[in-house]
C-alpha cells in the first residue's frame, strides 16, 4: 500500500488521502501524531485526520492502547464526544478521520481567563452529559482535562483523545480498574493511593477539577513538585476565589471530597438546584422545553394539526441524551388496541415485563436491575379520531442511558411500519 506524506509544495493530487480526503494543514502536533485539517471530497465538509506513525507507537508499546483508543471511538455516540468516521493504514502510518472541531481546544478559552459561571456551568452540564454517556457504555476516559475537550463551530462541548480510556472488561475481580494513570493535576488521590479505584468516580473527580479551572482560572491543586503536588491532592485543599458562588463551592467540595465512597455521584449531581439551573430563556430555549410542557397541560382530546405536523417525521427522539424527562410521542393510523399489542411485544422482546393499567396506560419494567435499578417506562394511547391515535413513551425510572438505548436499538425499530408521517394519506 501507498505510503502517504504530506507537502505543502506538491501537487494538490498528492495531498490526497486514499481518494477521499483533501489534506490542508496541521493544525495540531503531539509525541507520535500529527493532526490535519482535511476535506472530505465526496460531502465537502472538513474532517480532522490524525496521523500516526506505526513505528513510533511499536517502539513505545503503545500499540494496544492505540487499537483501545480506536475500539472506543467506533463505539461511542454523543453529540458532545468527537465523532469518528474512520480508520485507515499505510505501511509506516495510520489515519483517524474525525469530526473537525472548529473552536477549538477548550484550554484556549480558559488560558484567556475565568468564565462567567453560567457559561462554566454549560460547558459542565456538557461535560457531563458525555461522561455519564461513556460509563453508561462501560467506558472510562481517565485522562479528562479543558486539552481534551474541543469546541465546535458552535461553542459546543466535545471530549476527545481516549488514548487512555478503559472498558469494563479490564476491571479486576475486586471491580476496581488498578492502571495508575492520567494527568498529575486532574488526577483523583485513589489513583495516587495506587490500591484500586471507581473509574467513574475518577472521572467525576477529574470534571471537578476542570469545573474549579474553569471558574477561577486556575488550578485547585498546585506545588513546585510531583510528591508535594500530591499531598495537597490527598487532603485536597482548596482555596476558593471570593468571585465563586457558595453554590458553586457546595458542588466542588462534594465533587472534590478525597473518598471516593462519600464524594457525589453523577446522578446525586444531576438533581442539585445548582446544576439544573436554567439562567437564560433567550439563550437556552431548549433547557426550558421539558418544564414548560409540564407546566402547560394539553388537553389530550384537543390534538391539533400543529402536534400532527411536530409528530411528522414519526418518533421524536431528539434531545435523548440530556432531557430525561422529554416525551416521546409519534402517532398512528392504527387502533388503540394495536398499538397498545405492539409495544406488548415489544416488551416481550426484549424480556420486560407489562403491566396495564386501564386499557390505554401501560408500564414496562426490566427484568434485571442497571445502573440505577431497573428500567421503567410508561406508555399512554390517545384516540385523537377514530383513524388516529398518539402513543407517548418516557422514562419512569431507571438510567437515563438504558432508556436512550432501549427507544433507539428495539422500540423505534419495531414500531417503525405503524408510524404515521407527513408521507402517508390520513383519513379524517
Amino acid at each position: 500500500m501507498e505510503d502517504y506524506s504530506y507537502n505543502p509544495s506538491n501537487s494538490k493530487s498528492s495531498n490526497v488521502l486514499h481518494g477521499k480526503y483533501e489534506i490542508d494543514r496541521i493544525i495540531g502536533l503531539g509525541s507520535f501524531a500529527k493532526v490535519y485539517l482535511a476535506k472530505n471530497l465526496e460531502t465537502k465538509r472538513n474532517v480532522a485526520v490524525k496521523v500516526i506513525s506505526k513505528d513510533e507507537i511499536i517502539r513505545c508499546g503503545m500499540m494496544d492502547q492505540m487499537k483501545r483508543e480506536i475500539a472506543v471511538m467506533k463505539k461511542v455516540d454523543h453529540p458532545n464526544i468527537i465523532k469518528f468516521h474512520e480508520v485507515m493504514a499505510s505501511k509506516s502510518k495510520i489515519y483517524l478521520a474525525m469530526e473537525y472541531a472548529k473552536g477549538g481546544e477548550l484550554f484556549t478559552k480558559v488560558y484567556k481567563g475565568r468564565l462567567d459561571e453560567n457559561d462554566a456551568r454549560n460547558f459542565f452540564r456538557q461535560l457531563i452529559s458525555a461522561v455519564d454517556y461513556c460509563h453508561g457504555m462501560g467506558i472510562y476516559h481517565r485522562d479528562l482535562k479543558p486539552e481534551n475537550l474541543l469546541l465546535d463551530e458552535n461553542g459546543n462541548l466535545k471530549i476527545t483523545d481516549f488514548g487512555l480510556s478503559a472498558l469494563s472488561e479490564h476491571l479486576r475481580k475486586d471491580g476496581l480498574l488498578h492502571t495508575a494513570c492520567g494527568t498529575p493535576s486532574y488526577v483523583a488521590p485513589e489513583v495516587i493511593g495506587n490500591r484500586g479505584y471507581d473509574g467513574s468516580m475518577t472521572d467525576l473527580w477529574s470534571c471537578g477539577v476542570i469545573l474549579f479551572v474553569l471558574l477561577s482560572g486556575y488550578l485547585p491543586f498546585q506545588a513546585d513538585n510531583v510528591i508535594s503536588l500530591y499531598k495537597r491532592i490527598c487532603r485536597s485543599e482548596i482555596r476558593f476565589p471570593n468571585w465563586v458562588s457558595d453554590e458553586a463551592r457546595v458542588i466542588l467540595n462534594r465533587i472534590l471530597d478525597p473518598n471516593p465512597h462519600t464524594r457525589i455521584t453523577i446522578a446525586q449531581l444531576m438533581e442539585t438546584d445548582w446544576f439544573k439551573f436554567k439562567f437564560n430563556k433567550e439563550i437556552d430555549p431548549i433547557e426550558e422545553l421539558p418544564e414548560m410542557e409540564s407546566e402547560i397541560e394539553i388537553e389530550r382530546e384537543n390534538f391539533n394539526a400543529f402536534h400532527l405536523i411536530s409528530m411528522s417525521d414519526g418518533f421524536d427522539l431528539s434531545g435523548l441524551f440530556d432531557k430525561e424527562k422529554r416525551e416521546l410521542r409519534f402517532a398512528t393510523e392504527k387502533s388503540t388496541r394495536m398499538a397498545v399489542e405492539r409495544l406488548e411485544e415489544v416488551a416481550a422482546a426484549a424480556k420486560f415485563s407489562v403491566k396495564m393499567n386501564g386499557e390505554l396506560k401501560m408500564k414496562i419494567e426490566g427484568k434485571e436491575k442497571g445502573r440505577k435499578g431497573k428500567l421503567m417506562i410508561a406508555a399512554e394511547m390517545f384516540a385523537v379520531t377514530a383513524a388516529l391515535t398518539v402513543v407517548e413513551v418516557k422514562k419512569d425510572g431507571g438510567d437515563t442511558v438504558e432508556y436512550n438505548r432501549f427507544c433507539c436499538e428495539e422500540l423505534r425499530p419495531a414500531l417503525t411500519d405503524i408510524m404515521w408521517t407527513s408521507g402517508n394519506s390520513m383519513t379524517a
